[in-house]
């Protein structure tokens, strides 16, 4: 069983900064597909970015790209999403999840597909204000 923690979520400013964490424990393995996914309320869940073996693959939603960094600390079992230049349409609760990838659904494969990843974090607040 995978169990993912997220952490460093808040308010700030339109143009302001933000990084979230996501710690995972368990049985974890540095291949395993992992990603970043929000919800907005009354909105749909958007995959944000996700991030293959320490960076190797790295993908973006266009709405995020050039602003948002995955990176990956594998030491630590950590991955990072660093929010830059946030908008008040950034605001949303963000997930962290995780999959293992296999010969039929690789990692590529699941992309940014919610459905697609079996193991969620609960979530961290994230609150951007104009």
């Amino acid at each position: 069983q995978v169990h993912l923690v997220e952490s460093g979520g808040g308010s700030v400013q339109a143009g302001g900064s933000l990084r979230v964490s996501c710690v995972a424990s368990g049985y974890t393995h540095s291949t395993y597909c992992m990603a970043w996914f929000r919800q907005a309320p009354g909105k749909k869940r958007e995959g944000v970015a996700r991030i293959v073996f320490g960076g190797i693959t790295t993908d973006y939603a266009d709405s995020v790209r050039g602003r948002f960094t995955i990176s990956q600390d594998l030491a630590k079992n950590t991955v990072y999403l660093q929010m830059n230049s946030l908008k008040p349409e950034d605001t949303a609760i963000y997930y962290c999840a995780a999959a293992r990838p296999t010969y039929a659904s690789s990692c590529t494969t699941r992309g940014l597909v919610g459905e697609s990843y079996t193991y969620w974090g609960q979530g961290t607040q994230v609150t951007v204000s104009s």
